[in-house]
């Protein structure tokens, strides 16, 4: 498989901090995610978790620095940033009248020149990734005609038609039932283990991020507050003091999980 083509690479965020207007929203966060790793960025709501992933990507000014494999991404090219890095946002824009084969081909155009029609590589990448994902027989079918976990997978198989060394992936089981949040993330487990991509991504749900992610960090009030092996990072503690939650956490074989708790009896009215 050629997806993607040279392993995962390293990512550093240093300082980075991003405003809307005269509101900060990240101030001086600080993290690296190793080659073949994956961090899930978890917190809150409104603690600037998808904002700091448009600012990695460079969507979203921002002061501070991001580095791939020691290459600020400042000044770097478009289209050369583009075959580095790939993003599935949470909301996608699906268009109308476009084959789940021609979405996902979309991803290759960072690896072709402008206006040039796909090449014999290109529609292999695609088949490839396609047959990977399990959408091959879906290639005719519009986009906008698939289940929301085939959205999902097609969103995901554009990404890696960029054949990107590091995924940015913002809430992909948003809207998802358990059954198909599990099956994007044990695919996109299986992909970054197979081929050493790096994986950059926020999760809401606490569970799914202990238990597939290698590292957590624990975004707060647009600080870094926690960051570590899920196990460190998910605690009681912690949950009560940026949440707000009451929740225990239980070990599993392959993380932590949380568990929300009820109020006690006199403290329900």
């Amino acid at each position: 498989m050629s997806t993607p083509g040279a392993g995962g690479a390293r990512v550093e965020v240093l300082g980075l901090s991003a405003a809307f207007g005269r509101t900060r929203v990240l101030e001086d966060v600080r993290l690296a995610v190793e080659p073949g790793g994956w961090t899930a960025v978890i917190g809150p709501n409104g603690s600037g978790k998808s904002t700091l992933l448009r600012s990695v990507l460079g969507f979203h000014p921002h002061e501070g620095m991001v580095r791939v494999d020691g290459v600020p991404t400042t000044g770097m090219p478009r289209r050369e940033r583009a075959r580095q890095l790939a993003y599935a946002p949470q909301r996608p824009v699906v268009p109308e009248g476009v084959s789940t084969a021609d979405y996902v081909a979309l991803g290759r155009t960072p690896h072709r020149s402008l206006l040039a029609a796909p090449r014999p590589g290109d529609h292999r990448v695609v088949a490839e990734v396609m047959g990977r994902l399990e959408l091959t027989g879906l290639a005719d079918r519009l986009v906008t005609t698939l289940s929301g976990g085939e959205q999902q997978r097609a969103v995901l198989a554009r990404a890696l038609a960029q054949q990107p060394r590091v995924l940015l992936l913002d809430e992909p089981t948003a809207a998802l039932d358990l059954g198909h949040a599990q099956q994007v993330l044990d695919l996109v487990d299986r992909l970054r283990r197979q081929d050493g991509l790096t994986v950059l991504s926020t999760l809401h749900d606490l569970s799914l991020a202990g238990q597939y992610a290698d590292r957590l960090a624990l975004l707060s009030a647009g600080r870094v507050v926690a960051e570590g092996r899920p196990a460190d990072v998910l605690t009681a503690d912690a949950l009560a003091s940026h949440y707000g939650a009451r929740a225990e956490v239980v070990a599993g074989p392959h993380g932590p999980a949380v568990l929300p708790l009820r109020a006690p009896d006199g403290d329900r009215g």
